[in-house]
């Protein structure tokens, strides 16, 4: 019913069964979660027709009735229906002008570019990853020493003034070859609780009482190793890997967002065809996966599964490509799985962005990166042209080791973001604080070698 839009009739349905269900704690939050999760499907979708057309004119003046009348037909604004009201997404005006070259020439001028990452396209640090990787013979390369800052700020009164609020902040775990030497420099408040390395979505934990008429921030600092990888994959040496114990849960279904659906192997066989070699399947589809437009995403919460959503839709953000991916992968037996994290530039481009990327197991070479969303890079030369399947830049720092992971200590609430971990969680004993009470922000700085104490 939520995911039909027939509102009215599912919360008469769940306050009929929350009736009826007492003394059944686990049954009482799920359908708790049915009614939250409607609230914030309405909140991702708070346009009616008349808000998207002003929106669409506001960058596009000379837009005719007829011409949205035409584009919303063919479905490129983004909109669903709410107990049969039309309800337009609140990225569907940006979605429309960033996917839809027709729509996007009628942009009045000055027309803004749209944002991208350094390394979506060539760079040179691509090529030093590669020449790095090659003289040394490494997998493990072009270290950088960095120090970071995320906050987390709840507005003003969002909280009664005297109650606790606690707040986690994600932060990274050590992953040898990846990112090492980890140290918290600070946090405000003092005192941050570090979540264990063996927390797949580890966090900072922190708490203070609101004051009224006061934003209550929290941050912590700390500073990390971060290294380029970049595995040599001789296609030729590539054999299936035997799944044994510790491959097994990497090649099986994980409902909700990872289901083997008829959808999805039907269109894994179209991609994939009589090819038996992992790597060139893991090739196929990731070249297949990759020319799904990037575009802003519905909060994951929202979804019901996530994988099959980026398969239907025509775009999808890093999280969605990439469970998508994970999903196909593990459907012809290769053992793939999820992380995410932050990524940044570290030149003056002054770029960062939340991100999500996975990794595969081919045997072999064991487990490799691959990152589908920045995907193929426009070059004749393999090596770089499938940088990203097999290497990563060394311009981002991972958070989750996994997706929708209890957290340490945990989460009384239910979460903000139920699958991801990268702006943060807040709640009071009083419930879950969820993105429209509150902001945060990410501050990095690329430290001089010097800096770094083995040096």
């Amino acid at each position: 019913m939520v995911d039909e839009g027939r509102f009215t009739a599912a919360e008469a349905r769940i306050a009929e069964l929350l009736a009826m269900a007492e003394d059944d704690a686990d049954l009482r939050r799920a359908l708790e979660f049915q009614r939250e999760r409607m609230r914030r499907i309405r909140l991702d979708f708070p346009l009616d027709e008349a808000a998207a057309k002003a929106a669409v004119r506001k960058q596009a003046p000379d837009v005719s009735n007829a011409e949205f009348a035409a584009w919303d037909r063919e479905g490129l604004i983004e909109r669903i229906e709410i107990d049969g009201e039309k309800r337009y997404f609140n990225r569907a005006v940006f979605n429309l002008f960033r996917l839809v070259p027709e729509a996007a020439a009628r942009r009045a001028p000055p027309v803004r570019p749209f944002s991208q990452g350094p390394y979506e396209v060539l760079h040179p640090h691509h090529e030093e990853v590669l020449a790095a990787a090659k003289d040394s013979g490494a997998t493990s390369v072009a270290p950088r020493r960095v120090r970071i800052t995320q906050s987390l700020t709840v507005d003003a009164d969002a909280v009664p003034a005297g109650e606790t609020v606690r707040a986690w902040i994600p932060y990274p775990r050590a992953i040898p070859g990846q990112q090492e030497d980890i140290r918290l420099v600070d946090s405000v408040p003092t005192g941050a609780r570090i979540a264990p390395e063996s927390a797949p979505q580890r966090t900072a934990y922190l708490e203070r009482p609101a004051v009224a008429g006061e934003p209550t921030r929290f941050s912590a600092s700390y500073e990390l190793t971060i290294h380029a990888r970049h595995f040599d994959i001789d296609p030729d040496r590539v054999v299936a890997a035997e799944i044994d114990a510790s491959l097994a849960p990497y090649v099986a279904e994980r409902p909700p967002h990872v289901v083997f659906t008829d959808a999805m192997r039907a269109y894994s066989r179209k991609v994939v065809g009589d090819e038996t070699n992992p790597y060139r399947i893991a090739q196929k589809l990731f070249a297949a996966v990759d020319e799904i437009p990037w575009g802003g995403a519905r909060e994951y919460s929202t979804l019901s599964n996530i994988g099959d959503h980026a398969l239907h839709a025509d775009h999808a953000d890093c999280g969605q490509v990439t469970l998508l991916l994970v999903t196909l992968l593990r459907m012809n037996g290769i053992p793939a799985r999820w992380q995410s994290g932050w990524t940044f530039s570290d030149d003056d481009v002054g770029y960062d962005n939340m991100h999500d990327w996975g990794w595969l197991y081919l045997a072999p070479y064991g487990w490799v990166p691959m990152d589908v969303t920045t995907g193929q890079l426009e070059s004749d030369d393999p090596a770089l042209r499938w940088f990203y399947l097999g290497g990563l830049d060394a311009s981002r720092i991972a958070f989750n080791d996994d997706w929708s992971q209890p957290f340490v200590p945990p989460k009384r609430h239910f979460r903000s973001e139920t699958v991801d971990s990268q702006r943060g969680e807040a709640e009071w004993d009083g419930g879950n604080l969820y993105f429209d009470q509150w902001d945060y922000d990410f501050e990095w700085q690329v430290l001089p070698p010097a800096t770094d104490e083995r040096t």
